[in-house]
């Protein structure tokens, strides 16, 4: 679904407003702005692919640059304007599904309604450190992780072995894999035989998988 802007040029794509909020959080939480490698991590796609979105929202005067500085993408006074309309809108506030009761998957236990809600936020809870990504390949169907689902993850910087994790490896490429500590290396585990481990001096963990979406 295309989200209609009457102060933007055009129309807004789900991916580019996802953008744009996690700039401004970004930028008013550090008081810096994100590099295309942190918004492409945080995004789940390509630091090509970003940069597209970053050149859209240029040319529909929601992001700001000055050639040749770094860090120097600012949110425009449309694009703040934009936000705040969208943050006064119904999506700003998910009430969630109903929460009725419970389900056997073994014996059946007795039907007893017991009205609740459930959303992602009562679930995994909700902050700046909590996001979500869209699953894209296969390299995962081993644990049961397909193309198209969606993981939950909580942003950490370090993380255990054996810890399920969105990686950036080499400042560029985000990989949901099995992260391992090797010496003077990690390795990024895949769990599908028709990939290849990955190994890095260069990784930098983004999050932690805490949860699985999968619309069936």
């Amino acid at each position: 679904m295309l989200l209609k802007s009457t102060q933007a040029k055009g129309r807004l794509t789900p991916r580019q407003v996802q953008l744009l909020r996690i700039f401004a959080r970004v930028q008013a939480r550090h008081c810096y702005s994100p590099t295309i490698g942190e918004l492409a991590a945080a995004l789940g796609i390509s630091r090509s692919t970003t940069f597209e979105h970053i050149g859209e929202l240029r040319g529909k005067g929601l992001l700001s640059a000055q050639p040749g500085r770094a860090r120097s993408l600012k949110l425009t006074s449309k694009g703040q304007s934009l936000l705040s309309r969208l943050a006064e809108g119904p999506s700003a506030s998910v009430d969630g599904i109903p929460l009725v009761g419970r389900v056997a998957a073994g014996a059946p236990i007795e039907a007893v309604e017991d009205r609740d809600s459930l959303s992602l936020a009562s679930c995994f809870g909700a902050g700046d450190d909590v996001f979500a990504l869209e699953v894209r390949g296969d390299s995962m169907v081993g644990e049961d992780i397909r193309d198209g689902d969606y993981v939950i993850c909580r942003r950490r910087a370090v993380a255990d072995d054996g810890a399920l994790v969105v990686a950036i490896v080499d400042n560029e490429d985000a990989t949901l894999k099995r992260f391992y500590k090797e010496r003077g290396r990690a390795r990024l585990e895949p769990a599908n035989d028709d990939y290849e481990p990955i190994y890095s001096d260069n990784c930098r963990i983004e999050g932690v998988v805490v949860g699985l979406v999968r619309r069936l």
